[in-house]
């Protein structure tokens, strides 16, 4: 009883009492004292280690990032979402007039910007044209006529649509799958695993998926080193792919055929001429590849140079020509950009990165979980390959004190692997839809070559 009278004394008197920070989040009043302590002082004399205000800098950003993967479980478009989180932290930080106006400018103005912007426009425009003139398709119809084997075959549908970051692929690359697969013994769960593994090595290496792009160009590590370190994990999704998927499946040879007549020969011969031309469908992309990873081109000349050629290849008129440029030339590219940008100028010039950097080194927190469970947890609840790189990446450069390959590697893993095991994962919501399947049958596969993954991650991480 003494000790209730003493506490509303102290209260009263404006004291602080050692003895009431244990159970003061349970008391609502108690509860805005805090809060007030937290963002308006920096310093209370009886005040315990986290209440410091080096905590401080920890408490404004875990409330930027729930505010991101919030805005981002709304279904908010990333660029806005961004945008949003940057304004919350020109709030929280008091940032100046003057270091607003220098924010906006760095985002509008600074190089990787314009590089950013004119290659995601050019991806854009790429996308289209191999769309539209049925380059994809000759790309699945040759593959399906050179791969003698059955997996190969199965697999080479969702691997080949997997190429071009679309939504709804899966939903297009299952009809493929369900019908590459008939009258195999095969359950649904496994055909949608196949379908929904086989589609993603490619978001970790290919640069016409946006996510590896925005992820070297927040790091400042080389696209191309970025891919060369990313390829272990694309190898190891088609490696357990093959592993989890069609045990029971004989991998044989179709059946030679029989000699044939004359005209059947010379019907023949048309169909190899055809193959021909279907194989000439992969030069487009085959070539992006080679500017990018054996020349180092950087990717919006390389894809400038192939769209150049395409152009000339099928002589496109101005109708046609003004139709690409308009869809490349999008709002929601533009959008992406800024508040990508932005938000990372506006951890830089709000203090955030200074004083986070600050309050890992002086508490002693150890950076690989958060290299890890940071980037995993925005993957998982955001389902995109974007929201994890957008929110985590800018705080884990900051964290880091810079950006390692080692480490950055590490955190993109984790956080694929975040997207891939999301429930709200687009690819995985249409093709449970398509085959019917029972979730579990499909994560009961995702999950251990999961794992596997993670440890070649983890591997990687040690050794480079």
């Amino acid at each position: 009883m003494k000790r209730g009278v003493n506490s509303t004394k102290d209260k009263r008197e404006g004291r602080s009492n050692p003895s009431f920070p244990s159970y003061l989040p349970l008391l609502p009043s108690h509860f805005l004292l805090l809060t007030s302590h937290l963002f308006f002082r920096r310093e209370s004399r009886h005040a315990p280690k986290w209440y410091t205000f080096r905590m401080l800098d920890v408490l404004k950003i875990l409330l930027v990032f729930a505010a991101i993967l919030v805005l981002l479980r709304l279904k908010w478009n990333v660029g806005y979402v961004l945008a949003a989180a940057s304004g919350l932290l020109a709030v929280l930080y008091a940032m100046p007039l003057s270091a607003v106006l220098s924010t906006l400018s760095s985002t509008v103005t600074d190089p990787t910007s314009v590089k950013l912007f004119f290659a995601l426009t050019l991806i854009r425009m790429f996308e289209m044209i191999l769309r539209e003139k049925q380059v994809m398709a000759r790309m699945t119809e040759a593959s399906r006529t050179l791969l003698k084997r059955k997996k190969p075959v199965i697999v080479s549908m969702p691997l080949l649509i997997g190429m071009l970051p679309s939504l709804g692929g899966a939903y297009f690359s299952a009809p493929m799958v369900e019908e590459s697969t008939r009258g195999l013994k095969m359950t649904p769960e496994e055909k949608g695993f196949i379908n929904y593994w086989f589609r993603h090595p490619w978001e970790c290496v290919l640069p016409l998926y946006p996510g590896i792009l925005l992820a070297s160009a927040i790091t400042k590590i080389e696209l191309r080193s970025f891919i060369l370190a990313n390829m272990v994990y694309a190898l190891l999704i088609v490696t357990t792919g093959f592993l989890f998927s069609m045990r029971r499946l004989e991998s044989r040879k179709a059946a030679a055929p029989p000699p044939q007549p004359a005209t059947e020969r010379r019907q023949e011969e048309g169909e190899e001429a055809s193959l021909w031309k279907q194989g000439v469908s992969f030069l487009p992309v085959t070539l992006v590849l080679l500017l990018v990873i054996v020349l180092r081109v950087e990717l919006q000349y390389a894809l400038g140079l192939t769209l150049l050629l395409l152009f000339a290849y099928y002589r496109m008129g101005r109708k046609e020509l003004f139709g690409i440029f308009r869809y490349g030339f999008a709002r929601d590219v533009i959008v992406l950009i800024f508040g990508v940008m932005l938000f990372k100028f506006a951890m830089e010039n709000s203090g955030a990165v200074l004083g986070l950097s600050r309050s890992f080194t002086e508490e002693g927190i150890p950076l690989l979980p958060v290299l890890v469970l940071l980037p995993f947890a925005g993957g998982l609840l955001t389902g995109h390959t974007l929201g994890f790189v957008g929110s985590s990446f800018p705080l884990l450069v900051s964290i880091t004190g810079g950006a390692h390959l080692n480490q950055m590697t590490l955190a993109f893993a984790s956080g694929f692997l975040g997207v891939l095991l999301s429930p709200v994962h687009l690819c995985l919501v249409l093709t449970r839809e398509y085959f019917k399947a029972d979730a579990w049958g499909i994560y009961k596969r995702v999950i251990p070559a999961s794992c596997i993954i993670m440890a070649a991650a983890f591997i990687e991480y040690f050794l480079l």
